[in-house]
């Protein structure tokens, strides 16, 4: 039987080869750093030393420099620019190697010494997509040199390869970037509520606009809110979710305080008309109050019946505090410390009603209020924007990458 060959659905212009179906084996072989034991380690030294915990972050050990030059000269250590891969835990993560005084851990933390036939670069391709050979469907999760080197890739010619490799490296700078800016937008969102909020114990705000000089007033939510979660609830039975009909909205439906409408679950009619105290509506602020406590998001321009499952509470403000602020509350270094709280020592972190019916907050005027939810609103419309970009720029990347390698279900999954 000859040797199995393909071509991609999409290729740039020049390229007419079919790609060739290989084991890696056949291109080198697996390396990895002499074994460095927890005695000849300390938390404090010379020469950082990567186990699989911190590959990829920051050493919390480290190793002196005699031992560390003895190693490097007598045995296998990376070259520059190899790309180191994890073996264990969450396989496949890499880290290109810099050239820095480091030293990794054996076995854990390997590298694939290869005669380059194949880049780098598209190697490092490859280790995003590439489904290791015996290694799917195990449930004790560990990458053995032999796994390595019987795996399957496709591979086009080292021109082509490069070529892919620079194309792709583009779209991955592209994604860093809208990552990062993404990152700064929720570090200036997180600074803006440091400071125009008081601190703990405090009624006066760091930073606030022009014309305000009032206090801002201790307020209690139960005093001033209606407080709801689901009661009497019984389970769902996998029958009654539907394709269509009133929402229900669950923790895992909410993302960086937007619902994602496309992704709730649907429920009968009968069911909603169950609840009519957790019928929502414009205005209402919901967050859980189960497992992952907080993730609030405010309910806006509701197109549909919607209501909450049994993870979820609603709150509804009175006309002295506008619902956008209080959503910006629950966001607030004050709600953050009641999470603290309630999750310090818990095993199930769980918000109870009561708590939040004492939940204490501060709060200035209305019309305060507004001038503050409209510099939030600017900084959350802007993560928005950053979150979307990199979505898209991630979305495209998973587009590429299904028309620019050959379609071979069992080595190039959707992705």
């Amino acid at each position: 039987m000859g040797e199995e060959k393909k071509v991609p659905k999409l290729r740039f212009p020049g390229f007419t080869d079919a790609w060739e179906q290989r084991k890696l084996g056949e291109y080198g072989s697996v390396a990895m750093c002499k074994r460095v034991f927890k005695e000849q380690t300390s938390s404090i030294g010379e020469i950082p030393f990567y186990k699989i915990g911190t590959f990829g972050g920051i050493a919390d050990a480290y190793i002196t420099r005699e031992l560390f030059l003895e190693y490097k000269y007598r045995y296998p250590y990376p070259k520059v620019e190899a790309l180191l891969i994890s073996a264990s835990g969450s396989i496949g993560r890499t880290v290109v190697y810099s050239g820095k005084d480091e030293y990794f851990q054996d076995s854990n933390i390997v590298w694939f010494e290869h005669d380059h036939r194949i880049s780098d670069k598209y190697l490092k391709l490859l280790y995003e997509i590439i489904q290791w050979n015996g290694v799917e469907g195990s449930t004790i999760k560990r990458l053995y040199n032999d796994n390595i080197l019987k795996t399957k890739a496709w591979i086009p010619s080292l021109s082509e390869q490069e070529k892919l490799g620079l194309f792709f490296e583009d779209i991955d700078n592209l994604i860093t970037l809208h990552q990062r800016k993404l990152e700064n937008a929720k570090k200036l969102k997180k600074s803006l509520l440091q400071k125009m909020f008081p601190k703990e114990g405090e009624l006066f705000p760091e930073i606030r606009f022009p014309d305000f000089h009032d206090a801002w007033e201790q307020r209690k939510l139960g005093e001033i809110a209606i407080i709801k979660g689901r009661l009497g609830w019984k389970s769902l039975k996998q029958e009654e979710y539907l394709e269509e009909g009133p929402c229900l909205i669950a923790g895992k439906h909410i993302y960086d305080g937007r619902i994602l409408w496309d992704k709730v679950d649907h429920i009968p009619m009968w069911r909603y008309d169950e609840s009519p105290e957790i019928m929502l509506q414009d205005g209402d602020v919901i967050f859980s109050k189960d497992g992952t406590l907080g993730n609030p998001a405010i309910i806006e321009n509701l197109q549909n019946y919607a209501t909450i499952n049994s993870t979820m509470m609603m709150v509804r403000t009175n006309d002295s505090i506008e619902s956008s602020f209080f959503y910006q509350v629950l966001k607030s270094p004050i709600f953050d410390r009641l999470i603290a709280l309630k999750t310090s020592g818990s095993s199930i972190p769980h918000l109870f009603q009561s708590d939040m019916n004492n939940f204490e907050f501060y709060a200035p005027s209305i019309l305060e209020q507004s001038s503050i939810v409209s510099v939030c609103k600017l900084v959350d419309n802007l993560i928005t924007l950053h979150q979307r970009k990199l979505e898209n720029a991630k979305k495209l990347k998973k587009s590429l990458l299904q028309k620019m390698f050959p379609k071979e279900g069992e080595l190039f999954p959707e992705i």
